[in-house]
């Protein structure tokens, strides 16, 4: 059906709930209601995530019907009631609507009597994937938009390992999601499931085995007995799940010194203190630094709503803070654990970073001197989750981390997914190390940065929304693999690593070589001096990232270089 017969099709629909009719009443031109209607919700390998609203294009309880009944579908597939009985985990965020999101995906799995373990209130995703886990259960559902403005929400699948789910099975979620009609998904009711054992609530007795797993991230305990109990740390959860888990955890390890920003405390769909609730915008952590400020705290640390992303802000030498990039925040940590383990003699002599193919290589040099090999793989973090299974199987690497630029980072496995929880417990123990040789984390960055060079990176992301959006930036990347660029701030391009035809081009030598990597729409340039430029469309929104790295003698040489090389990038963009 076109965009009209969809809009006709909703507008006559007896019983839709009030809030979708008045939505619906309030598309007042055409081009609001193609776009609503125009074409079904995306949903990709990590789920679906969209602006709430009426509409086949929006998050409502009809897509999250639809969406479940594919997952649904998937699991009678294999005419196994075991699988059944094993069930689904389903949590969820602060956002509008996130609890009767997850309660409609518990009823429709229940039409199929398949059990759904709902959670009795918010709690964030890395808790949702050890779920998974603890639980042992087929798949887990996460209701969340992650870091998105307050009109959004989203719907995450995780596989039985507690990472997202593989794309063979997602595959066919989404095609049995493309075969089923949203108004005609079967929903028990909820007092029936309950009494067949069918939606099990689930609560604090699943925090407190996560809880217990959290403290295994600490690695000394002496340190943070001595200098991080008392050393003062500000903490935000950004109106999401993260205070209710971050806290205790916190507590357990030790820091007892710990001030949340009570503005942000509360969980708020409507995110009132903030623009965005993403810990990599400054503005987010305003609040937190202020409040450090004024009691002369070491470290300021902010999640996003569903708490799987960590951003920390740091104390400088002049008594103001400054936000730590995600690559920065990953090198840090890197260089911790390293040095931590190696000083208790602990480092396994297989250990392996593992970072996306769009994060810096500065963790990956202090990895290099530490004798630790780095893995790279497609950005998502579910790749990072597939490398660990990998490893459990094969014993070829023991895991020490994982992360990507985008704030996510993995220290311990019992999650499969960005743990923002872990993070901060970890970031806590750094700031204790680098307190007790009387210094702060960015004096710590800074020593880095002397020792293995001046790294200077930045993502530049553009958003085309509606019906020309997809088409406008499948015409950019298009550009940037047919017109290829011959340098990018003056320097040579010297190999095109072209993810979507799996194949590395080598411009000195003119040879092409295979690559291992899973296939993926991104263009990865490298330059002459080590620099490199990705694009990247990106998976879950309608946006196209441009990602740049760079190395220089000096700060202002690798800022030099970035700026000059973003310029290249505007004149194909314009």
């Amino acid at each position: 059906m076109n965009w009209k017969e969809n809009y006709k099709l909703w507008q006559n629909k007896p019983d839709l709930p009030a809030d979708l009719k008045e939505d619906l009443n309030n598309l007042k031109t055409d081009a609001a209601k193609e776009d609503a209607f125009y074409t079904p919700l995306s949903f990709g390998t990590a789920g679906m995530r969209g602006v709430l609203g009426a509409g086949i294009n929006r998050m409502n309880i009809y897509t999250v019907r639809q969406a479940t009944e594919g997952l649904a579908r998937l699991m009678d597939s294999f005419n196994d009631e075991s699988i059944k009985q094993r069930g689904v985990v389903i949590s969820y965020d602060s956002r509008h609507y996130s609890q009767i999101f997850a309660q409609e995906a518990g009823k429709v799995l229940g039409a199929h009597g398949i059990k759904a373990y709902v959670f009795d209130a918010l709690r964030p995703t890395p808790e949702l994937s050890f779920a998974v886990r603890h639980l042992g259960t087929y798949a887990g559902i996460m209701i969340t938009a992650s870091h998105n403005p307050k009109n959004y929400n989203g719907y995450k699948i995780y596989g039985e390992d507690g990472g997202q789910m593989p794309p063979k099975e997602s595959d066919i979620i989404t095609k049995e999601i493309r075969q089923a009609d949203m108004f005609a998904v079967p929903v028990a009711e909820m007092a029936s499931l309950q009494q067949a054992g069918l939606y099990q609530v689930v609560g604090d007795e699943m925090d407190q085995a996560y809880l217990k797993n959290v403290q295994t991230v600490s690695i000394n305990r002496e340190l943070i007995d001595t200098v991080g109990r008392d050393m003062k740390l500000v903490y935000s959860p950004l109106h999401g799940t993260g205070a209710a888990i971050a806290g205790p955890a916190l507590e357990n390890a030790g820091f007892k010194n710990v001030t949340m920003v009570s503005e942000q405390k509360e969980p708020n769909g409507d995110f009132p203190t903030v623009k965005l609730p993403n810990p990599e915008d400054p503005e987010a952590l305003a609040m937190g630094i202020d409040l450090a400020k004024a009691n002369g705290a070491d470290v300021v640390i902010a999640v996003d709503p569903d708490a799987d992303r960590m951003g920390t802000a740091v104390r400088q030498p002049s008594g103001e803070y400054v936000l730590l990039t995600g690559n920065q925040i990953g090198a840090i940590m890197m260089h911790y654990i390293l040095t931590a383990k190696q000083a208790d003699h602990s480092l396994p002599a297989n250990g392996v970073l593992v970072k996306s193919i769009v994060s810096s290589e500065f963790a990956a040099d202090i990895a290099q001197s530490f004798g630790v090999q780095t893995i790279n793989v497609l950005t998502g973090f579910k790749y990072i989750a597939e490398q660990i299974k990998e490893y459990e199987m094969t014993h070829a690497h023991t895991f020490l981390f994982g992360f990507e630029e985008s704030y996510g980072y993995l220290v311990k496995p019992f999650t499969r997914d960005k743990d923002s929880i872990q993070a901060t417990v970890l970031m806590a123990e750094v700031a204790a190390y680098y307190k007790s040789l009387g210094k702060t984390v960015y004096d710590g960055v800074q020593e880095l940065f002397e020792k293995y060079g001046y790294f200077a990176e930045d993502t530049q992301s553009l958003t085309f929304d509606g019906i020309d959006g997809k088409e406008r930036i499948e015409k950019l990347i298009a550009n940037f693999r047919e017109n290829m660029p011959v340098a990018f701030g003056g320097l040579t391009v010297e190999s095109l690593e072209d993810f979507a035809q799996s194949t590395e081009l080598n411009l000195l030598t003119h040879q092409i070589t295979p690559m291992t990597l899973p296939k993926a729409e991104v263009l990865k340039y490298w330059l002459s001096d080590g620099s490199w430029v990705a694009v990247r469309p990106s998976g879950t929104e309608p946006k196209i990232k441009f990602y740049v790295g760079t190395k220089g003698a000096t700060a202002v040489q690798a800022r030099e270089k970035l700026a000059a090389i973003q310029a290249t990038i505007q004149e194909y963009i314009d």
